[in-house]
């Protein structure tokens, strides 16, 4: 195969890669009703020592099975081993004969000399090898030859062929390419002209297109943005495959898991359930193994009075017995996971004027490219502010502009009054300090805090004793953003713009930083792929769509809604005018832009600029209420759109013209809410 991430193997000969495999004769995969994989009490050891000790699981097609545990736990390895690429210690695998098996980890192609289209096709070697194989088989039969052999192994062949699209599976693997974010001009592209993360989503493109029946996922959505995540989710609900995956992100996790194997201080315990039951399992888990120590604690303390108080004396017998048994005592252990997390909040910030950006008719370039035209954008004092977009839209390029990293090119960017800003940028840029060489220097550089003072901080950042004094180039994605965090909660700022945050870190860690930007009470200008951090922090949305920008009221779950709306709509009114064929004069499904689905409010300042030193006004009463208003007429007019693209409207002409008159009445009653609300808003 072509090597590195994206591999897929068979595993009916790798019995020498890992002893402890064995295959077994399912009836014929992929239809039969037998386990893909069953794993039994496995173990691993790295350099002499247990990284993994009876884990037990089965796998069917179509479990979905999610790996939890803390970096170093042994998530990547346990995929690794389930590939055949790292030997079984202890215990034994069982797979299916015939299972195909897909490992996509974040290890880039070794050949970098294909193109894009050769590349994810080259996943799929042997649904070439059964095109092959039909050919031959069909020129045997149309030789006379009829034998059950030859039969069967025609009609395996065809089912095979057919669970992958048939002979149309080309189509079906490079529609996975358009799914993860790629374009057609991307295809006949050389691999040497994509970026990293470009990479990443082309092996993982490959991963799929070769129809594996045991996928094996290693943080499959880094480099996706939210529309390639929502692809990737539906695409793996909809495989006729097992799944294993690892993810830190919780809406994937929570969209794709079926049951969750959770990898603790080298013990596996399997979880068979949605991934937020499994978190209410081990919550309540926890604590009762709290309540558990505690009381072992306070029994171990009473007998250590006992046996300090009449060590000597008239009750030494029974001292020594109780000391006896608290020898035997076995003492309940915290787990690996039971340690220090990410603990931090954001100082109270000092208040900053009332609109904090105000950026007019903006247009903003990168390397001569323009990615956005006629831009409006505002911050207000205390807003938390969510701006959403494809990757490559120019989200990066804007903030560095607002952040004034970059220049303007044409527009006006106004800053508000006592504005003191935070920054985080995607890649922790903000650490490049110039001499610092260790965590602790580069710490006191950018916060000019005395050494004392300094560990302190960083200790809230799980950088404690020495791992203070750790080289900058040695730390991982993780220690970094760790470490940009401690500077940026150092800095008292009242107004953070924040870029992918969540970036490498785990689980805990970004819940950490969920709560305490929920908690922060100045202006937030957040990007993020993390949907459950803009649900949870997020109070109003900005979306970058058709090259500039569109700002909704409400956070997440009010955008997606609008978005969701508004794509039935668009698809409703698509299929009446085709079915209508014209008849209604090319006016038929057709409103104004802005009135698909709750439509975006406009993205102006409502009230007077921070320049003018004016106030701006909060949104009246009756502006909320035509608002809500519009919301109502918007989906009154989608039902009688659905109602008229169905072809049984046409048929009647007392119906058609009642169907026609009511929508007519229906865009004009829309209209007029319109412009009201433009008159109070303005």
């Amino acid at each position: 195969m072509t090597g590195g991430a994206g591999g897929a193997i068979e595993r009916e000969n790798l019995d020498t890669a890992a002893d402890a495999t064995r295959v077994v004769e399912p009836g014929g995969l992929p239809w039969a009703a037998m386990a893909v994989l069953i794993a039994s009490d496995i173990g691993k050891d790295i350099a002499g020592e247990p990284l993994l000790r009876g884990v037990s699981f089965k796998l069917e097609r179509r479990d979905r099975m999610t790996l939890s545990g803390r970096n170093g736990a042994g998530k990547t390895t346990l995929l690794r081993m389930l590939a055949g690429q790292a030997s079984v210690d202890q215990g034994e695998l069982v797979l299916a004969k015939g299972a195909k098996v897909a490992l996509h980890d974040q290890r880039p192609p070794r050949e970098r000399t294909l193109t894009l289209r050769d590349y994810v096709l080259s996943g799929a070697q042997e649904l070439v090898a059964i095109e092959q194989e039909l050919a031959s088989l069909e020129q045997a039969m149309a030789g006379g030859a009829h034998d059950d052999a030859t039969m069967n192994r025609y009609a395996q062949a065809q089912a095979r062929l057919e669970h992958a699209g048939g002979y149309r599976w080309r189509d079906r693997a490079l529609a996975t390419l358009h799914g993860l974010g790629f374009a057609d001009g991307d295809l006949d592209r050389s691999l040497e002209t994509f970026s990293g993360g470009e990479l990443t989503r082309g092996s993982l493109a490959r991963v799929l297109a070769g129809d594996p029946d045991l996928l094996l996922l290693d943080e499959p959505t880094n480099h996706l943005d939210i529309g390639s995540l929502e692809w990737l989710e539906q695409h793996l609900v909809s495989l006729d495959a097992a799944i294993v995956l690892v993810a830190h992100d919780r809406w994937f996790l929570e969209a794709v898991g079926t049951a969750v194997l959770e990898l603790e201080a080298g013990r596996g315990r399997f979880f068979d359930g949605p991934w937020h039951a499994w978190r209410k399992e081990k919550a309540a888990r926890e604590l009762a193994l709290g309540r558990a120590i505690d009381r072992q604690e306070a029994e171990i303390a009473r007998l250590e009075r006992f046996v300090t108080r009449f060590r000597a004396g008239t009750r030494a017998r029974q001292a020594q017995s109780r000391a006896k048994k608290l020898s035997k005592i076995d003492r309940v252990q915290r787990g690996a996971a039971d340690g220090a997390g990410l603990s931090f909040a954001f100082k109270p910030p000092e208040r900053s004027g009332r609109v904090v950006f105000e950026l007019e008719d903006g247009r903003i370039e990168a390397g001569g490219k323009r990615l956005l035209e006629h831009a409006e954008l505002w911050l207000e004092r205390g807003e938390h502010v969510s701006l959403v977009g494809p990757n490559g839209a120019g989200k990066t390029t804007l903030i560095d502009t607002l952040a004034g990293r970059r220049e303007l090119p044409v527009g006006k960017l106004r800053t508000g009054h006592n504005v003191k800003l935070g920054y985080l940028s995607q890649h922790s840029d903000e650490l490049e300090t110039g001499t610092a060489r260790t965590v602790i220097e580069a710490t006191q550089h950018l916060t000019r805090l005395t050494p004392n003072r300094a560990r302190a901080l960083l200790g809230h950042f799980l950088f404690s004793g020495e791992d203070a004094e750790k080289p900058l180039d040695g730390l991982s994605g993780g220690e970094r953003r760790r470490l940009s965090l401690a500077i940026l909660v150092h800095s008292g700022a009242n107004v953070l713009i924040l870029d992918e945050p969540t970036n490498h870190l785990d689980l805990e860690s970004r819940e950490a930083l969920e709560e305490a930007l929920s908690a922060f009470e100045g202006s937030l200008l957040l990007v993020s792929h993390d949907r459950a951090l803009l649900d949870a922090v997020g109070s109003r949305t900005v979306a970058v769509e058709d090259q500039t920008l569109h700002s909704y009221v409400g956070g997440w779950p009010e955008y997606v809604r609008v978005r969701e709306e508004r794509a039935a709509g668009n698809a409703a009114a698509d299929r009446a005018r085709s079915q209508a064929g014209g008849r209604s004069g090319g006016e038929f499904g057709r409103s104004k832009a802005r009135g698909n689905g709750a439509g975006p409010v406009p993205a102006k300042p409502r009230g007077g600029s921070a320049a003018s030193g004016e106030k701006v006004r909060p949104e009246s009463r009756a502006q909320r209420q035509l608002e809500r208003e519009i919301e109502t007429a918007e989906a009154a007019l989608k039902v009688i759109e659905d109602e008229l693209a169905d072809p049984a409207a046409w048929s009647d002409p007392e119906r058609t013209a009642d169907s026609t008159a009511r929508h007519q009445a229906a865009k004009l009653e829309l209209e007029g809410l319109y412009a009201r609300w433009e008159r109070i808003a303005n």
